[in-house]
């Protein structure tokens, strides 16, 4: 954080910048697994995206922010990492209300790794209440840069714990499957793989599926999903970077299939977490430092 490493207990932003008043900032997240970031330039490439989109590039070359990255997780002493880099507006000097003005600051944090699913729990998987709220209208806010406008997600997440649910998904304007909190979402029909088109981050982990499904040769197609097909689907699961893939056995109190992780969850689930010893989807932290 400003050009420096400190103890996280120690970042601090202005009450004043805009990432913090305005949720004007975006963020992306990478995970380490044995000293080894999974994906890293895929992430990086929508870390850039994002900010240009937001019109405040980042001012950090590739390597550059590589290095920080790195650093990061190098000083955690973390093997396994949940690795986050920022940037917000920053602040505008005698808090002018015009976005021009702020200087972007970035920000960047390791922590130990987070599970949405533990493994110990992926038999018994995901019990997960599809609500009835939105998710924010992509003619609103362009889905495909991650941010910090959660507050429908959070909602969703306290009505899912009130009647006893793992998580949430929200649906969209037209009452379809959107995505969860920090998740995409997939289901399985007679083989082939589905998934929301619109509306949606395109997570990283959400294309690593489609990767994975080309390897395979599991056929998929991106569009529409309702509630019912959902339902009635053979397999469901979720998609992130906190865990990987991971099965929802229960929607709505309601079973899918036997309640159990179907046979393309497993195929998918086994395949994702070799690819993290494969050199061409991982890169070494020691080899990033030196």
């Amino acid at each position: 954080m400003d050009s420096g490493f400190i103890q996280l207990s120690e970042a601090k932003i202005p009450v004043l910048d805009w990432g913090f008043l305005r949720s004007d900032a975006t963020y992306d997240v990478v995970h380490v697994w044995k000293r080894h970031f999974f994906r890293l330039d895929k992430h990086i490439d929508r870390f850039f995206e994002s900010t240009e989109k937001l019109r405040m590039p980042c001012e950090l070359s590739r390597n550059e922010l590589k290095k920080i990255l790195a650093g990061c997780v190098d000083r955690s002493g973390l093997d396994n990492a949940y690795v986050e880099m920022i940037q917000t507006r920053g602040m505008s000097p005698n808090f002018e209300r015009d976005p021009r003005k702020s200087k972007p600051r970035f920000i960047a944090f390791a922590v130990p790794f987070g599970w949405i699913l533990k493994p110990e729990e992926f038999e018994k998987g995901l019990d997960v209440l599809v609500s009835n709220r939105r998710r924010i209208s992509p003619d609103s806010i362009d889905s495909r840069i991650k941010n910090y406008h959660w507050l429908d997600l959070v909602s969703g997440m306290y009505e899912a714990y009130d009647y006893g649910h793992d998580t949430v998904i929200l649906t969209d304007e037209e009452g379809n499957i959107s995505e969860g909190p920090g998740f995409n979402i997939f289901c399985v029909d007679e083989g082939t793989l589905y998934s929301p088109n619109k509306g949606v981050l395109e997570g990283i982990t959400r294309q690593t599926v489609l990767d994975l499904a080309k390897e395979l040769n599991v056929p998929f197609q991106l569009n529409s999903i309702s509630l019912e097909k959902l339902k009635n689907s053979n397999e469901v699961f979720a998609t992130s970077t906190a865990g990987g893939i991971m099965p929802i056995t229960r929607i709505n109190g309601q079973s899918i299939e036997q309640g159990k992780p179907g046979e393309i969850t497993r195929k998918l689930y086994k395949t994702y977490w070799e690819k993290h010893s494969d050199s061409s989807w991982s890169e070494s932290i020691d080899d990033l430092l030196n």
